[in-house]
């Protein structure tokens, strides 16, 4: 099976999570493609492969004859797609010999521009994947699948000498549980990649801390007529707190490094109201400045209304994994000259958002991201090439290799 083969079989599979379940994993349907992958893996030569209760799919190529002690070496992609644009079934698109113009996406009304995307001109003569516009392609993460499945397969068909070689396909990464019920020694790695990222030839050890904070708002509704000095309108208290962030640190204002508070829900009416963020920083103490400055917020308003009328819940979600990737950062430097090997220059921007392989550094094993070759993921805009697809597969490739040596 081509790598563009296999990609296209699993997009058509529904796998979309759900950040309202409680169930592991959060959606049946994630099984349906557990099942196949776990058939595919044995077919070509991952004898071991199996699926658990909760939709963990691993599976193990032994080390070549002679080469049991070198590092034991893991890569992890995951099976779920975005809750948003979930509406199946996918219709993915093939644009041969792309001519590096505006893509139009079908009937949707929906168009890929290279305005918005300038990118887009340097793919110009690639094979280009989208969608019809209608729903989110599912190239994150089963791009990362297929390219996984096929570095591995031509490994072991190649011959060529590796060690240990782990792979883990996880459900739920979309609604952040994914790491919750993963079975590190089950996987049995010393070093891992997730290959979940951007651009081929992306290595990604530095991302987001990260952490939810939801203000519940406590109103106090009475008649307008006689509301002087007693009314509290929670929706209006809401646009307050709101208010009190600073205006310009928003997802929309903000690159690289820097840090955002980002309003993701607002509900309510007079007598109560909710305010959902997500709040993001790469560096530790602005991340604790930017919670101490929630925390300052909710002691103001109750100064001003009466105690308990903001109540702040804040939950930790993930922190920067490059605190535990330097003292293992050959797994860097490997996938490095695995990408110089494969003629790309390799790539470290800060991911800006979270990953499995955070979760996973922290609970020992140190875990970068690869580049899988896609762009504008969690939405009708979504496309990738198949040629970075293979260049990620060769960089995969690679780095089994130098870790044979």
């Amino acid at each position: 099976m081509t790598l563009l083969e296999r990609f296209l079989r699993y997009v058509r599979v529904p796998t979309s999570s759900d950040d309202k379940s409680e169930t592991v994993p959060t959606t049946e349907k994630q099984f349906v493609l557990a099942d196949m992958l776990v058939g595919d893996m044995k077919e070509i030569g991952i004898e071991d492969a199996h699926r658990n209760s909760m939709c963990y799919i691993y599976g193990h190529v032994p080390a070549t004859p002679g080469y049991e002690s070198k590092t034991k070496i893991g890569f992890i992609s995951h099976i779920d797609t975005s809750p948003d644009f979930s509406d199946y079934p996918v219709n993915p698109v093939i644009h041969e010999n792309y001519d590096g113009s505006d893509i139009v996406l079908s009937d949707s009304g929906r168009t890929i521009g290279t305005e918005q995307f300038p990118h887009l001109k340097g793919m110009k003569g690639r094979t280009l994947i989208t969608t019809d516009g209608h729903t989110l392609l599912g190239a994150d993460d089963k791009s990362g699948v297929a390219e996984i499945l096929c570095a591995v397969e031509r490994i072991i068909k190649s011959g060529k000498p590796h060690g240990r070689i782990s792979i883990a396909f996880t459900p739920d990464e979309e609604v952040g549980t994914s790491a919750d019920n993963f079975d590190l020694e089950e996987f049995d790695a010393e070093l891992a990649y997730t290959v979940d990222g951007g651009p081929e030839g992306e290595v990604v050890y530095e991302n987001f801390n990260a952490c939810s904070a939801v203000f519940d708002i406590k109103g106090f509704n009475i008649h307008p007529g006689s509301a002087k000095d007693k009314m509290i309108n929670a929706c209006l208290v809401a646009m307050e707190i709101n208010s009190m962030l600073p205006a310009g640190e928003t997802p929309r204002d903000t690159e690289g490094y820097e840090g955002f508070f980002h309003l993701c829900e607002m509900s309510g009416d007079c007598e109560k109201a909710v305010l959902r963020y997500i709040v993001r920083d790469h560096r530790a103490g602005n991340f604790q400045a930017r919670q101490d400055t929630l925390i300052h917020i909710e002691k103001l308003i109750n100064e001003k209304y009466g105690p308990g009328t903001a109540k702040l819940t804040i939950k930790q979600s993930y922190r920067n994994m490059e605190e535990m990737i330097r003292p293992a950062f050959r797994v860097v430097e490997t996938a490095n000259r695995a990408i110089e090997g494969a003629g790309l220059v390799p790539s470290h921007e800060p991911i800006r958002g979270g990953t499995d392989g955070a979760r996973l550094s922290f609970m020992g094993l140190p875990t970068p991201n690869l580049g899988t070759g896609g762009f504008a993921f969690h939405g009708p805009y979504e496309h990738i090439s198949l040629e970075g697809m293979e260049k990620s597969a060769e960089i995969i490739g690679r780095i089994i290799e130098l870790f044979a040596e």
